[in-house]
């Protein structure tokens, strides 16, 4: 059983010379790759979303667990490790110390790759879609660990809303109630992932990632310690109309449902489901939106850069 690391993240030197030079950082997740989509369009998609970093002149930090040890900045061997390897573990807050401990590899979700990525000094990360309320939660008490993160750590996320197949309106009622803001790119209407359209207002609107820069500029300079989500909808050409995955969900729900699945394997297991029952349309959609993602998180991290280096 390997020791926890002398210190808590390590960066890639890429990483660390960016972070050390005050250059612009943008974090993303590995849960998207190891349990988000299928081998290879995982690691041709994590290979893609980096580039669109560099090409922004911001350094990507893939964040993952690996040996033990949490790492901001994946090399290519690695990143092939986390798309090709099915004992790679789905790691959310409560499971880091458990995985550091054993000398495990482990995907972060967003929970674990906002601490992570706030521990190596990132403020700013990029994923697909937010996790949350589940429906039913009323009895099941299933709500994701994303939200309690998203209230203590102030870290920036650009996502495509949360996940279709939660209940959206709790998951805003619950955000409100932690002091998470929420605010739409360009959008008056909260997204839902796969689609622009879920019902239901964002409370705050921006329009520009420099927009969105300049308010976590000043969350910080206000001593805010909660992170801030960005809402940032797919684009038009991209969505699969609200009516039919609302259809293609509800399948997927009652598909799980019989099959007894539940806890951290429904998340998987539904996207795995949606994919199937539209013939591939949900994952083209996917990897549009964290594309997407990526080019506004990146936008936001190089200004947030310079506005701390102002």
């Amino acid at each position: 059983m390997n020791p926890p690391p002398s210190t808590p993240v390590r960066t890639s030197p890429e990483v660390a010379d960016a972070l050390a030079e005050g250059r612009p950082v943008l974090a993303l997740e590995s849960t998207i790759i190891s349990h988000g989509m299928p081998y290879p369009d995982n690691v041709a998609m994590a290979r893609e979303v980096e580039q669109i970093a560099r090409d922004h002149g911001v350094v990507p930090a893939t964040v993952a667990v690996l040996d033990g040890v949490p790492l901001a900045g994946l090399d290519e061997a690695q990143l092939e490790l986390l798309a090709s390897d099915p004992g790679v573990r789905k790691v959310s807050m409560r499971d880091l110390g458990y995985v550091v401990s054993r000398g495990e590899h482990g995907a972060t979700t967003v929970a674990a790759t906002m601490r992570l990525a706030h521990l190596a000094g990132i403020g700013v990360f990029t994923t697909g879609g937010l996790g949350g309320v589940h429906r039913g939660a009323s009895s099941s008490y299933d709500v994701s660990a994303d939200l309690t993160e998203l209230s203590r750590t102030p870290v920036t996320v650009v996502c495509a809303g949360v996940k279709s197949i939660l209940d959206i309106g709790l998951t805003l009622e619950m955000l409100e109630t932690l002091g998470v803001p929420v605010v739409g790119l360009g959008a008056e209407e909260f997204p839902a992932f796969y689609t622009r359209r879920s019902g239901f207002s964002v409370p705050l609107r921006v329009d520009s990632p420099a927009e969105v820069a300049a308010m976590a500029h000043a969350q910080q300079a206000l001593g805010i310690t909660a992170g801030m989500v960005v809402a940032n909808p797919v684009p038009v050409s991209d969505e699969i109309p609200a009516e039919r995955i609302d259809a293609v969900i509800d399948q997927a729900l009652g598909d799980a449902d019989r099959l007894g699945v539940r806890g951290k394997d429904i998340t998987p297991y539904l996207l795995g489901r949606i994919v199937e029952i539209t013939g591939g349309e949900s994952l083209r959609t996917n990897v549009a939106l964290v594309r997407h993602n990526a080019h506004v998180g990146a936008q936001v991290a190089a200004e947030l850069s310079r506005l701390r280096g102002a």
